[in-house]
């Protein structure tokens, strides 16, 4: 096994506090503005004198975050291409925009994620055994097989259901932030988006909501350049997406989407700022998904293939861990230690959430209301008795 991965493919929750140094300015390519960092692409410090206030634990473990999704995105798309499950939504080359922002936020914090946020909810304690279920449709899942794979939701995590359906969540994600704010909860809700999501009528009318009603919620935009097929520059004439908040009387910050430090102490900023009745802020992660939407796409088809080179060369992880060998924190045998420890991790968990059993048939009538209506009863009983002497295809529960 060699000191990178394969794939090159109990958290703290509060961000980091007591005087980290404002961090430096990288001119983008991305617009014309400049992109926040804390550490170059080649893993040096930008963040100022005294080097970073991160502890060494955290560094850590925002670098087994981040390489547990490389992991699990290569496994999930091995068991896709088995037909053992349906559909997965990668986050390849996203892993410090997702680690960085979940560990902005508190246990008792909410969120609204999009598509690419299972690693969100891995980072707040999602087992994996649960993932896999729910991608299988086990009745051992909670959506019992209801929900299209890859939408996961995690009630002990304050983890609101994932959703495709482009930028229904960031109103959702207002709601929950204004509820809290009536009940004078001191939590914040971070709403996620990709870059897509902003040329939807939903993301004018959560943020112009939000900045009215002062929210305590965060918009956190994974700017992956690409709207499925669709590049940033064909959805939207603005420079940015950050810019947009000039428009609803909130701040927009533009940061490094591939710099998991930067990341976590803007998102630490924004979230802190929610928290204490200052409002919302939309933060755009400026990053790029090197792989297909899904696993049901071929992105040769729209995007050209030295693009993705150029944003290999920019691999967050390899960021971090640059900076971490710097520091003496990590080394070949401790690297190759984790990535052990992570692989048994991800195999256990598949054991585990393929084992479960099938959902049951009466489960197609259970959840839609809190009593079944006459008619639903009624319906039920009817398939029960007529499949009451068949068998079920294996793995077809319903």
């Amino acid at each position: 096994m060699s000191g990178r991965p394969k794939h090159k493919s109990a958290p703290e929750t509060a961000a980091p506090r007591g005087g980290a140094p404002p961090p430096a300015t990288i001119p983008s390519t991305h617009g014309g503005d400049d992109l926040i960092r804390l550490l170059s692409p080649e893993g040096v410090w930008l963040g100022g004198s005294g080097g970073s206030p991160f502890p060494p634990s955290r560094l850590i473990e925002l670098f087994r975050g981040m390489l547990r999704i490389r992991l699990l995105d290569g496994r999930m798309l091995n068991l896709q291409r088995q037909g053992r499950i349906g559909f997965f939504g990668q986050s390849t080359g996203q892993e410090a925009a997702i680690v960085g922002s979940a560990a902005a936020l508190k246990p008792e914090d909410w969120v609204a994620p999009a598509l690419r946020e299972a690693g969100v909810a891995l980072w707040r304690g999602l087992p994996i055994e649960r993932l896999i279920a729910q991608c299988m449709g086990k009745g051992s899942e909670v959506s019992q097989g209801r929900q299209m794979p890859c939408h996961h939701s995690y009630r002990a995590a304050n983890f609101i259901s994932m959703s495709s359906v482009i930028a229904t969540q960031l109103l959702h994600g207002v709601g929950v932030a204004m509820a809290a704010q009536m009940k004078k909860d001191p939590i914040v809700c971070m709403a996620y988006l990709g870059d897509g999501a902003t040329s939807e009528p939903d993301f004018h009318s959560a943020l112009n909501l939000a900045g009215v009603r002062k929210a305590p919620v965060v918009f956190f935009c994974q700017n992956n350049q690409w709207a499925i097929s669709v590049p940033f520059a064909k959805q939207t004439a603005s420079r940015s997406i950050a810019v947009k908040a000039v428009a609803y009387g909130m701040p927009g910050v533009r940061v490094d989407g591939n710099d998991v430090l930067a990341v976590l102490a803007e998102a630490g900023k924004a979230v802190e700022r929610a928290r204490s009745g200052g409002g919302p802020t939309l933060i755009e992660a400026v990053t790029y998904r090197r792989l297909g939407h899904s696993s049901s796409d071929d992105p040769t088809r729209y995007r050209d293939a030295d693009e993705v080179k150029l944003w290999e060369a920019r691999d967050p992880i390899d960021r971090l861990r640059k900076h971490l060998l710097s520091l003496g924190l990590l080394n070949q045998s401790k690297e190759e230690a984790i990535e052990e420890e992570l692989q048994a991790q991800i195999s256990e968990g598949i054991r585990v959430g393929e084992a479960g059993k099938e959902p049951p048939l009466e489960s197609l009538f259970s959840d839609v209301f809190a009593e079944l209506t006459p008619q639903l009863r009624e319906q039920r009983d009817a398939t029960l008795a007529e499949f009451a002497h068949r068998e079920l295809p294996k793995g077809h529960g319903h």
